[in-house]
């Protein structure tokens, strides 16, 4: 058993050195949110188990922590189809054959040189980083907003999400893996569509194609993995298996909805109600949760409309003593869960449409809007 090391380090150069020195000295990882209040990263870092953390100004120990085994690398938050947050334990061998399986599938006549943009709490982030460390991929820092100056020095690959996608001119990069909501209708040449989970190492499918040694089927029309990137176990529960079509229970049911055909994977959404926004999942019962501490907030219902920038805009429809709570609803968001969590649009209805036990009737909030 080994003690997790909490990586509270910004996007750059420095975080680079970090990751690799964890990788060298084979000392289990997670990596904090820099975004968030104290008050959300004290919560995260209770959710990963971490029993130090580093930041520029050195390393402090915590009293409380979890040990993790010894072929854990990685330790990463997620939220599930239950919308609670649970924290995924990724082994060495599952982050080094996601680094090797994507750089060969992206690979032309030379290595990537990839320029770091998303947060490497997520893991779609993350792998861009792992890349240079597990593979022959190379990182070009820079500013997160000079995307487009990119190309121009030196970097050939990013990866993105599809608010990114939409403000940038990124036909100067050869490949552009783009990750988290549905993708626009129409996409350029070099943009490659992917999907995955933080329980599958990253993205597996690319363009509809399972990458080289991952196994997608669709069993009741939730689509499940078998892939030498998936995770090992959640840190509270173990892995959840389901039986496949080839009479083997080791398959993973990824929570989200879709179809295999002749070998070409379909992500219909979330089985769920997850809202993506921004490439950030979002699950409508927390922020609700949240939402509804704020003063004078008597019931609160929380849904999303598709947006072209976002791909989904989410929206809080308030039962409220008072006509001025929006912007209590977006600090509180905020601080509770993070900045992409504050609604795009707060509005005032008279009633939330429940079911006699109390639960929301979300087939019915279309209707308010």
């Amino acid at each position: 058993m080994k003690p997790l090391l909490a990586l509270d380090v910004a996007l750059g150069p420095e975080f680079e050195l970090a990751l690799r020195r964890c990788v060298e000295g084979r000392e289990p990882f997670c990596v904090l949110d820099q975004r968030t209040s104290s008050r959300r990263r004290e919560e995260e870092l209770n959710a990963l188990g971490a029993t130090a953390v580093l930041t520029s100004s050195g390393r402090e120990t915590r009293t409380s922590g979890k040990m993790v085994d010894d072929d854990i690398g990685l330790v990463m938050l997620t939220s599930g189809s239950s919308g609670s947050p649970k924290a995924a334990e990724l082994t060495w061998d599952a982050l080094a054959a996601s680094a090797v399986m994507t750089q060969k599938a992206l690979r032309t006549e030379h290595a990537p040189v990839w320029y770091p943009v998303l947060p490497v709490n997520h893991i779609g982030g993350l792998a861009v980083v792992l890349r240079a460390v597990f593979a022959d991929a190379e990182l070009l820092w820079g500013d997160v907003a000079d995307i487009e100056q990119a190309p121009q020095r030196g970097a050939t690959h990013v990866a993105l999400v599809r608010a990114q996608l939409l403000r940038h001119d990124v036909s100067g990069f050869e490949k552009v893996l783009l990750g988290g909501a549905r993708p626009p209708a129409a996409l350029g040449k070099n943009i490659v569509a992917t999907w995955g989970l933080t329980e599958t190492g990253s993205g597996i499918v690319y363009d509809g194609q399972a990458l080289e040694g991952v196994d997608v089927v669709s069993i009741s029309g939730e689509l499940a993995v078998r892939t030498p990137t998936l995770f090992r176990s959640y840190r509270t529960m173990e892995r959840p298996t389901i039986l496949g079509p080839d009479g083997r229970d080791d398959w993973f049911p990824t929570g989200d909805a879709g179809d295999v055909v002749d070998g070409r994977v379909s992500v219909k959404g979330r089985v769920g109600y997850v809202i993506n926004t921004g490439g950030e999942k979002l699950w409508p019962d927390d922020l609700e949760a949240v939402i509804a501490t704020v003063p004078g907030v008597l019931d609160v219902a929380v849904t999303a409309v598709d947006d072209k920038e976002w791909g989904q805009r989410v929206i809080a429809l308030v039962v409220s003593t008072s006509s001025d709570v929006a912007e209590a609803i977006a600090d509180v968001a905020n601080e509770r869960i993070g900045p992409w969590a504050k609604p795009k649009e707060v509005r005032l209805v008279k009633a939330i449409p429940r079911t006699t036990n109390g639960k929301i009737r979300r087939s019915e909030l279309a209707s308010l809007l």
